[in-house]
């Protein structure tokens, strides 16, 4: 369960990242290194650990083993709102194209 608490927690780094990441799209930015570090944080993993991270602890909350994950739940519900408007995001983009 160590795992699943190291994941979450990246998560929640990850989906910082998204934030900035989309902030990007509207403010300008510096073209370097860390820019581009945080775009593929944001938009590249911050969705694949969510989907990991949420899948793994619908899992839990169904087998009635989610008080032992360890995870908190104010990281649970963070990450969870984040991959929703992840979601609704890649839904809006597909869409405008």
């Amino acid at each position: 369960m160590r795992l699943l608490r190291f994941l979450s927690r990246v998560a929640f780094i990850c989906n910082i990242c998204f934030l900035l990441a989309t902030l990007t799209r509207f403010l300008p930015m510096p073209d370097n290194g860390l820019t581009s570090n945080i775009i593929i944080l944001g938009y590249l993993l911050s969705i694949m650990l969510n989907v990991l991270v949420n899948t793994i602890l619908l899992l839990l909350l169904l087998f009635g083993r989610l008080r032992r994950s360890g995870v908190p739940i104010w990281l649970l519900i963070i990450n969870f709102i984040f991959f929703i408007i992840q979601i609704a995001l890649l839904i809006i983009n597909r869409h405008l194209q």
